[in-house]
């Protein structure tokens, strides 16, 4: 049943083109059962702030604050995020209400001259600005030159067409999910390059006392995508909360065992990779996130800090 036939829920969303498809489809899916919505387009600081890394400017929540504030003044109700975007601690008042079946979690290599990493020539110019994708690529090709690249997904891009980079990484999840999947050359295999905690997810935020949306949002969850990123956010709240750490996190489920990796690494300096891996019978989000913190205590004994 909707949960009110006289107003419609507002969800918060960034303007990007990939932040209102995913806005769009939340959208969708609480019309097909019942609910009016309407969506409320706003700019974050991370949206704006594009001459510096956001490791160096707040992290990955400065896509987030804004939608907050949206939130607690009454004017949204829900808020849809990229997970991998959503801090690993909400602020006091708020809960995710909801995580939704995953995309293809992996990263993508994209290029219009090579089709792979390794065809790239000593030097080549790759751009990211991720943390996780610079150690991880400097683990796999250190004769690379990795450069940051901000803006959203068709702003990277552009930067790509202009010639500014020989090759640029990101999150598969976005390209398919706008149609981009002939832009992607290849795919990396979490083998070589795992992906960050909750990469491919959806989730869903609301205040913590709308118990009327806790239980409209409730069949737009997956369980079993919930466990796994319970578990790879809990290695990076164990490690220090922050998305804009160079740690990676991804598990999958093999029958009931959740099958759990991470990855750490130095921006700069030794590329090699500090490695953990643990796997346990889990039911619950609580078990979920016992093995992450188990992973992150593997990870710091082997000098991951």
């Amino acid at each position: 049943m909707p949960v009110t036939n006289l107003e419609p829920l507002v969800i918060a969303t960034r303007e990007s083109r990939l932040a209102l498809w995913q806005a769009e489809h939340v959208k969708a899916l609480l019309e097909s059962r019942g609910h009016a919505v309407r969506l409320l387009g706003m700019t974050t600081k991370g949206d704006q702030i594009l001459d510096r890394t956001l490791s160096k400017v707040g992290g990955k929540g400065l896509f987030v604050k804004e939608l907050e504030v949206a939130l607690e003044e009454g004017r949204a109700d829900l808020a849809v995020h990229s997970l991998k975007d959503v801090p690993m601690d909400l602020p006091e008042g708020f809960a995710l209400a909801c995580v939704m079946e995953r995309e293809d979690p992996r990263d993508a290599f994209v290029s219009n001259r090579f089709a792979a990493l390794a065809e790239l020539p000593q030097g080549a110019i790759v751009g990211t600005s991720s943390l996780r994708r610079l150690v991880l690529l400097r683990s796999l090709r250190p004769d690379l030159r990795i450069e940051p690249l901000r803006g959203n997904l068709d702003t990277r891009l552009r930067k790509l067409d202009d010639g500014q980079y020989d090759a640029i990484v990101l999150a598969a999840a976005g390209l398919l999910r706008l149609g981009l999947a002939p832009r992607i050359r290849a795919m990396f295999e979490p083998e070589e390059m795992l992906p960050a905690a909750g990469q491919g997810a959806l989730g869903i935020e609301v205040r913590g006392n709308r118990r009327d949306l806790l239980q409209a949002l409730d069949p737009l969850a997956h369980r079993t995508t919930w466990m796994c990123v319970a578990a790879e956010r809990a290695v990076s709240r164990a490690m220090g909360g922050s998305c804009s750490m160079p740690l990676a996190a991804h598990a999958v489920f093999s029958g009931e065992y959740l099958q759990l990796r991470a990855a750490w690494g130095e921006p700069e300096g030794d590329p090699r990779l500090v490695r953990a891996h643990a796997s346990a019978a889990v039911a619950d989000l609580e078990a979920a996130a016992a093995l992450g913190e188990q992973v992150a205590g593997q990870l710091r004994a082997a000098g991951a800090h």
